[in-house]
């Protein structure tokens, strides 16, 4: 899990380049900024701690 800035920043810009993005300096900032909003909003399922005897779901195969 990322915690840092920096830490986004690097995941964003490595990301960027992996998928072949031409991602330039000035759109960074608002890209992180978008980027930590959306790691604050998933928190709250990824921090949901669920109880040991809950089972997985069925997987679908069609």
């Amino acid at each position: 899990m990322l915690n840092s800035t920096s830490d986004y920043r690097e995941y964003i810009q490595q990301t960027a380049e992996l998928l072949g993005l031409k991602l330039t300096p000035e759109y960074l900032p608002g890209v992180q900024d978008n980027f930590e909003r959306i790691a604050a909003i998933a928190s709250l399922v990824t921090e949901f701690e669920l109880p040991p005897e809950l089972e997985s779901a069925a997987t679908f195969e069609p």
